[in-house]
This record gives C-alpha cells, structure tokens and sequence, in this order.
C-alpha cells in the first residue's frame, strides 16, 4: 500500500465508524484537525475520495468501502495479538517497529533481521527496544546464540504477517477502481498442479489480465503450508491432505485422481495385462517422497510384499520418464500427470491388477480468506479446467 501510517489507518476506520470527525477524534484521542489532515493524506495516496461529504456526516464511498473492509480484517487479526502482549501497543506500535520485530522473530538476530530489512543494525535494535519499553516486558530472551521470541511474540508476528497482507490485497483492490493491476497472486504448486492443472488456466489468465504479476512457487508440501499460513502463499494447488492439516485452513476438492504405474516403452511387462502385485514387486521403482498421499497409497498396497532396495523418490514426471526410459525401472505417479507422456509415447502405462482408490486434488487456502478480483479470476479459470474435463 501506498500509505501504512498505522495511526492513519486507524484513523480512516474511527470516521468510517463514527461518521463524525469530531466523534473520531475523540474516540482515537487525537485533534479534528488531525483526523481531517490524515483523511486528506489518505485520498491522495489511495488515488480518490474515500468518504462523501454531506451535511449528516462522513459516508464512505465505493473505494473508501473497500479500503475500510481490508483495514477491519487486517486490524482484526492484528489489534487482539497486539493487546494479548499489552493494550498500548494499540495505540503506539508504528509499522517499521513491527516489520522489525516479525525480522527478528524470524531470524533470532538483530544483524541478521536489519539486512533482511536493509536497514542499519542500531534502527532494527531501537524498534524492539521502544516495543518492550512501551509493553513494559520482554518480548524476546537474549541468549548467547541470538534472541527468542516469546510465544506471545511469536503470535503477534504471525499476526503482523497476515495484517501486511491484507494491507497488500487493499491495494490491489483499490486498483480495481482505476482499471490497474496491483500486486501479486502467489501460487504454491504442487506437481500435479505444474503440469495439469495450473498451465492452461494461467495462460488463459494472462490473456483477462496481462498486467497482473504472478509467482508460481514450488516445494514440499510443508514449506508450501508454512508459507500458506504466514501469508507469504494465497492458495496451494494439489493432492489434498485427510485430514486437513490444520484447522486454519481450507481444503476445496476440484477432482479426485488415481495412480499409475509407468515404464519405458522396452519393458518385459508392457503389454502385458492384470499384471498382479508379485509381478510388479520384482522391478526397482520411482516413487514420490514418503508423507504424500500418493507415497501412503503406493506402501499401503505393497505391505508385507519385498520390494527391490534402493528406491529412488521423485515427484518430478520428467526425471521419471528419463529414469524409466533407460532403465527397467517402474514408475508410480499421478494417472493425470502421466496422462500427456502417455499419449504421446514417451512412457508406457502397466495395465495392473489394482485398484487404486482416489486421491483428492483441489485448492488449500486459509480460513477466512478474502481473494481480490483477480485471484478470485484464477481459481475461477482452475476450476473450470476441471470442469472441462482436465481431470
């Protein structure tokens, strides 16, 4: 966002709220002419009126509605960690003192946090300094190896996380207004997704929305949830988890899917059909990493059934291919993501006694979540993928 005066902030909700300057400079302790000088700053920063005006008082208008929506959930979150540590800091906390802390939390070092920030080492130390002051408390133990955060400390930078990022979805919501794009869609991808589901609805996207910046981020499924749940990731795409993980977030199944097995077009058993367990047993595999669904399925059916040693974990459909290709190793993986390798012979499906019970694909984002526009766009092109048959 363009202005993140926390006081300002704070100030847009009280007119919003009280539909008075005079009754939201009481209520925020601070002078009308202070509450009409930071309403003033606000406009010009956020590109137009957000209040009308009138004789009866302050009405907020379409893009003051959606600047003060953004601003309740972000204060929601925030206002409750920032009072469980002590109430002043409602009142005190700045915006560069808590991207200090969230810093150090992180890194348990002061050095450490101040290049993260690119600041000097003496500003990120008298941010904290100024927060235990004001709180009248520790926030962090000094120890020889760094500084750790507190368990309350620790839920207030999560809070401050989530807070910036709704700061970060009002701007691109009051983007909308002037028919700009504004900020980024962070997307976790898990494997499936890279090569099913996500190419053709982003490509259909880019088409709706060519400014919009999109980052696409690979990883195990625990990074990809550590990064969903900070804010850092606005929703994952792949294999759901059953149960969900967490009760912070949200699993949408899209499809369900089922495994295969692959091999390379020279294999003994390729042609052959209802090849049974025993059979398969006698071949070395390529498998996903032990903890996904697929990994649970694939030891599910071959309990109490010796494999060959040294099996290799991949859950990239290209390194397998190559893998299986030169060798007479099997492949265990997505049916949908062998799908494209299948049908244009790079690979060979086993025809295998199995009935594989379906794995669950869709969307994990958090509890509560309110997309932009153009997230909302996105899910929106995933979906209808499924729709149209992508699974």
């Amino acid at each position: 966002m363009t202005s993140r005066n926390l006081r300002h902030l704070r100030l847009c909700l009280a007119v919003a709220d009280t539909g008075k300057l005079t009754l939201a400079s009481e209520v925020a302790h601070v002078s009308q002419p202070a509450v009409t000088q930071a309403i003033g700053k606000l406009e010009r920063d956020f590109g137009g009126k957000l209040f009308d005006r009138t004789r009866q008082g302050f009405f907020v208008t379409p893009r003051g509605g959606a600047l003060v929506g953004r601003l309740r959930r972000a204060f929601d979150r925030l206002d409750p960690a920032l009072a469980d540590i002590s109430p002043r800091l409602k009142l005190t906390a700045t915006m560069a003192q808590l991207q200090a802390l969230t810093a150090v939390v992180e890194t348990e070092n002061v050095t450490l946090a101040a290049r993260r920030l690119d600041l000097a080492q003496p500003t990120v130390h008298r941010a904290i300094t100024m927060l235990e002051r004001e709180a009248g408390r520790r926030l962090f133990e000094r120890m020889s190896f760094g500084m750790v955060a507190s368990r309350q400390t620790v839920a207030l930078a999560r809070a401050v996380l989530l807070a910036f990022r709704e700061f970060d979805q009002a701007e691109a919501d009051l983007a909308e207004f002037d028919g700009r794009d504004a900020g980024r869609i962070v997307i976790g991808a898990l494997p499936l997704a890279r090569s099913v589901l996500l190419p053709q609805a982003l490509v259909e996207f880019r088409a709706i929305r060519p400014g919009q910046r999109v980052l696409v981020v690979d990883g195990l499924y625990d990074e990809l949830l550590t990064g969903l749940r900070r804010g850092d990731i606005d929703v994952i795409v792949g294999a759901l988890r059953q149960p969900a993980p967490i009760g912070d977030v949200v699993q949408e199944r899209l499809f369900d899917d089922q495994l295969t097995i692959i091999a390379g077009n020279h294999h003994p058993l390729v042609g052959q059909t209802g090849v049974p367990r025993e059979a398969l047993a006698a071949y070395p595999f390529v498998v996903p990493r032990e903890g996904t669904p697929a990994r649970l399925q694939f030891d599910a059916f071959f309990q109490g059934v010796d494999l060959p040693g040294g099996i290799i974990e991949a859950g990239s459909i290209l390194l397998m291919r190559e893998i299986v290709a030169e060798s007479e190793h099997l492949g265990c993986i997505s049916g949908q993501q062998a799908r494209a390798e299948i049908s244009k012979g790079l690979v060979a499906e086993i025809d295998v006694d199995i009935n594989w019970p379906g794995r669950a694909i869709g969307l994990t984002y958090r509890e509560n979540w309110a997309p932009t526009r153009s997230q909302s766009m996105l899910l929106d092109l995933i979906r209808s993928r499924v729709d149209d048959g992508a699974s």
